[in-house]
């Protein structure tokens, strides 16, 4: 299933990335909240302990509903203390995944789609087929406008590299952009069988400024998740 075989190259910068405002943000409220709790319990701790030094003897002052109030001021601080914890763990993930990204630049990715870019006349996308079927590719340009259409036998199996060589189904050849493949296939009882379609190419760049990071890959971008594997 290929024409000339040949992987497209795409290469960039990755630029510094810029602090995260959001768990600073987060963490600054609670830091107020914190505060704020700290100031009020010392306040009513105070005004407890004036209140029970000076009470009548004779008719002391009903302390359930102090201890109502404690156990209230002791809730909230729990659920400050949690949030902190919360938002620890956030920060932590984000750290773990800008790293796991930055470490795919200059790799070269397989992750799910099915757009792929022509580079020196040469687009690759990888086809999984469950079952030995007849595939019925159609090929876009970045308008939508259909360029190429053809049929082709195809036997099972996961991975399999479909590389076009750019010209179109009247023979001109296509300029250098991104091109989307839909794949169809029948299978031998005329079943419809579903094509998976991936593509390939080299991590040029990391945005950090995104949760989760975003990795650019033939001018189009994808998740860490997204990735299938990496070739090299």
């Amino acid at each position: 299933m290929s024409a000339n075989s040949a992987s497209p190259i795409v290469s960039g910068t990755t630029p510094l990335p810029p602090g995260s405002s959001s768990s600073a943000g987060a963490g600054a409220a609670n830091a107020l909240a914190s505060q704020q709790i700290a100031g009020n319990f010392q306040s009513f701790l105070t005004l407890l302990t004036t209140q029970l030094q000076n009470q009548n003897p004779l008719d002391p002052l009903d302390t359930n509903q102090f201890t109502q109030q404690l156990v209230e001021f002791a809730g909230v601080q729990q659920q400050i203390n949690t949030n902190d914890s919360l938002a620890t763990l956030v920060s932590l993930q984000q750290t773990a995944q800008s790293t796991q990204a930055l470490g795919f630049v200059g790799k070269t990715a397989v992750v799910n789609g099915s757009t792929a870019a022509l580079t020196n006349s040469s687009a690759t996308w990888e086809l999984s087929v469950p079952t030995n079927s007849t595939l019925n590719i159609t090929i876009a340009n970045s308008t939508g406008q259909t360029v190429y259409s053809g049929t082709y036998p195809a036997q099972a199996g996961n991975n399999q590299p479909f590389t076009w060589n750019g010209l179109g189904t009247d023979g001109t050849q296509q300029p250098d952009g991104n091109y989307t493949l839909s794949a169809t296939a029948k299978d031998s009882a005329n079943n419809t069988v579903a094509i998976g379609t991936e593509i390939q190419g080299v991590v040029s760049s990391v945005d950090l400024t995104q949760s989760p990071p975003l990795l650019s890959i033939g001018g189009q971008t994808f998740t860490v998740n997204q990735v299938q594997s990496i070739l090299n």
